[in-house]
C-alpha cells in the first residue's frame, strides 16, 4: 500500500486504489513549495482555482502561488473567512460563481488549501461546477491530513445538521505538507490527533498501542508525526477502496461522530466552544461508555481510551464543553438528523474493546436517551 521516495527528505506516498479514479497521497515536508512541480507532472496544462481562508492564506498562499507560477500553472485565488460557518450555502455560491467567472473548464482543478472546512466546501464546488471538475487537496490541519482530505466526501452544513448537503467527489491528488502543521495551535493539533486515535480504536489495536508510546513525539514534530499521518492515511485508503460510498464498512470511520456531530450542532458550530476533533473525542468516549452500559465492552478498555484522549489534551465528557448546558431532547433531535439514520432507525458505531468497533443498527432511542440523561447529570 505504501511506497517510499527519497528527495531532500523522505516523502511517503500512499495510494488510494479506486481503479481509474485512483490517486496518490503525498506526505512530507516542503510540499507547498513544490506543489507546482507535482501538479504539472500529473495534470499537464491544467489551470487552478485555489480556495483557502484568511488565516491559512496569511501563512501559505503566496508560497503556493509562486510554486504554481514557476511551474507554468495559471491560478486564481478565492479567500474565505475561517471557521465552520463558512461551510454554508452563501459561501458555496460565492466560490461557485468565482470559479465560473474565472472561466475554468471541466478539465481544470479546484485546489483546496486549508483544513476540513475549506476542503469540504472546495470539493463540493469541484463536484458540481460544470458537472464535475478535477479536485486537488492540500490540507493544512492535522485533522484534514489524516481524515477529511482523503476519500471524496465533500459538502456543506445545513441549519438542520452537519454535512447534510454534498456529493462524493474524489480528488486527483492529495499533498499533505507536514511543515505546515507547525503553524497550528496546540488545541488545533490535538483536535486533529483525535482522528488519528480513531483509526486505532476502530480496528488497529496495534496502532493504538503505538500511539500510547509515541504521542509525545507526534506532538513535538519528530519522525513519529509523519508516520502517524501515513498510517492514518493507509487505514482510511483501505476502507475507502473497499467501500467508497459508505454502503458498509466505511461507516466505521464515523466512530464518535454521531454523538460528536450532535454536540457540534447543539453548540451552533461555535468553535470557541467546540471544534470538530474535540466533538469526535467526546463522541468516541461516549461511544465506549455507551458500549460498556450495553454490556458490549469492558470498563477497563473505555477508561484506557478516555485516558489517552485526556493525555492529549482532549475533552471526553459533555461537561467539558464550556459555555452552556444541553438537553437530551436537543441532542436526540440532532442525532435523528445523522446521515446514518435509515428509515428512522438509529445506527451507532459501538465497540467490543480497543480496536473492535462495529456497526450497531436499530439502536433503541430510549437507551440512548437514558444514557445521555445520565451523562448530562454528571
Amino acid at each position: 500500500m505504501t511506497t517510499m521516495t527519497h528527495t531532500a527528505e523522505i516523502h511517503r506516498t500512499v495510494r488510494v486504489d479506486l481503479d481509474a479514479r485512483s490517486y496518490d497521497i503525498l506526505i512530507g515536508p516542503g510540499l507547498v513549495g513544490t506543489a507546482g512541480t507535482e501538479i504539472a507532472a500529473r495534470l499537464p496544462g491544467i489551470r487552478v482555482a485555489v480556495v483557502t481562508d484568511e488565516t491559512v492564506a496569511g501563512f501559505h498562499l503566496r508560497r503556493l502561488l509562486d510554486s504554481l507560477e514557476a511551474a507554468g500553472i495559471d491560478a486564481v485565488s478565492i479567500v474565505l473567512p475561517p471557521g465552520e460557518p463558512t461551510k454554508s450555502y452563501r459561501h458555496l455560491e460565492t466560490v461557485v460563481e468565482a470559479v465560473i467567472a474565472a472561466r475554468l473548464e471541466r478539465g481544470d482543478a479546484v485546489l483546496a488549501l486549508g483544513g476540513g472546512v475549506v476542503g469540504d466546501l472546495a470539493g463540493f464546488v469541484a463536484g458540481i461546477v460544470r458537472r464535475g471538475m478535477r479536485f486537488i487537496q492540500m490540507p493544512t490541519s492535522l485533522l484534514a491530513q489524516v481524515d477529511s482530505s482523503v476519500g471524496g466526501k465533500t459538502g456543506i452544513n445545513s441549519p438542520q445538521g452537519k454535512n447534510l448537503v454534498g456529493v462524493f467527489h474524489q480528488p486527483s491528488l492529495v499533498m499533505a505538507d507536514t511543515d505546515v502543521l507547525d503553524t497550528l495551535s496546540r488545541r488545533e493539533f490535538a483536535a486533529g490527533y483525535a482522528e488519528v486515535v480513531k483509526y486505532g480504536l476502530i480496528d488497529r489495536p496495534g496502532l493504538f498501542d503505538w500511539l500510547e508510546t509515541n504521542r509525545a513525539g507526534i506532538f513535538a514534530g519528530g519522525p513519529e508525526r509523519a508516520e502517524a499521518i501515513a498510517e492514518s492515511c493507509r487505514a482510511k485508503a483501505e476502507v475507502v477502496a473497499a467501500d467508497e460510498r459508505e454502503d458498509g464498512r466505511r461507516a466505521l470511520l464515523n466512530l464518535g461522530h454521531t454523538f460528536g456531530h450532535a454536540l457540534e450542532a447543539a453548540c451552533k458550530y461555535d468553535s470557541a466552544r467546540l471544534v470538530h476533533g474535540e466533538g469526535v473525542a467526546i463522541g468516541m468516549a461516549l461511544a465506549h461508555r455507551f458500549s460498556v452500559r450495553l454490556g458490549l465492552c469492558s470498563g477497563q478498555d473505555a477508561v484506557r481510551a478516555e485516558r489517552h484522549l485526556e493525555a492529549a489534551g482532549l475533552p471526553t465528557r459533555i461537561s467539558d464543553i464550556p459555555g452552556g448546558t444541553f438537553s437530551v431532547d436537543e441532542l436526540m433531535r440532532a442525532i435523528g438528523q445523522d446521515k446514518k439514520v435509515s428509515r428512522g432507525s438509529l445506527t451507532f458505531i459501538l465497540t467490543r474493546g480497543i480496536g473492535k468497533a462495529f456497526i450497531a443498527r436499530e439502536v433503541e432511542p430510549e437507551a440512548v436517551e437514558a444514557f445521555l440523561a445520565d451523562e448530562l447529570a454528571g
